[in-house]
Parts: C-alpha cells; structure tokens; sequence
C-alpha cells in the first residue's frame, strides 16, 4: 500500500493537490509516483506568472530510470515555486508530501478540484493499475 494523504486531492496522473487559502493550491507529485520514478535528480518547474492548464503539461521530472511529464491537476497562474527542488530535487523522494511540493497556483477555475479523486479514490485507482 502507497501512502496517500486524506486532506489532499489526485489526479490520475498522479499529482497531488493541497488547497490553502482562497483559490490557492500547492501542487505536487504523489509518493506513489515518486517511487515509480526512482531518484530523482532533475526538475523542470513552471515559473512564477506562468499560465498551467488543468492535464496538460508544465514541467518534467527527471530521474535515474526516465524523464516524466508533470501534469497540472487545474488550470490558473504559477505564484510560487519550491526553489530548493533546484539544488535539491531528491527532496521530491523523502518529502513528497511537504518539502517536495513543487508549484503554488491561483486556480482559475475552482470547480476542476471536483474532478480529482479523494485519498480512498486515489488508492483504489493505485491498486488497480498494480493488479
């Protein structure tokens, strides 16, 4: 069993989404993903007032097996990102879930976050794929 979060939000490209204050989210990738991946040792971050679209592309990660697409679970504007990924981006494998966020996005549209999937969701769409 992968650990998963019950306040956080999946998407099935196994991103995780925090929500924090008004439309504001923190946006990761999940422990699950992060062991798929293997070490990670690169990667590529939307900027700051970059536009993401909710499935579509906004960065990559690199490890020592692939190189992995990052797809952003809502559509909005980059207002943070983790700069210590930069020099540090094995934070992703020891911290998924707090230091190893990556984006801070003002959502646009709010609503997408009732396509993701709850942790017991989330899990059950894990188990699936490793049967």
């Amino acid at each position: 069993m992968t650990k998963a979060t019950a306040t956080l939000l999946y998407s099935k490209e196994h991103e995780w989404v925090l929500q924090l204050d008004g439309n504001r989210v923190r946006i990761g990738i999940s422990d699950y993903a992060q062991k798929q991946l293997g070490d990670i040792v690169f990667v590529e971050s939307p900027q700051v007032d970059d536009d993401v679209t909710a499935d579509e592309s906004m960065g990559t990660i690199e490890s020592v097996k692939a190189v992995s697409e990052i797809y952003s679970p809502v559509s909005g504007t980059v207002v943070r990102i983790n700069e210590e990924l930069e020099d540090a981006p094995e934070t992703i494998n020891a911290y998924p879930f707090s230091k190893g966020w990556l984006v801070e996005v003002e959502m646009s549209s709010p609503e997408e976050l009732e396509s993701l999937l709850k942790e017991d969701e989330y899990q059950a769409f894990i188990n699936e794929g490793e049967e």
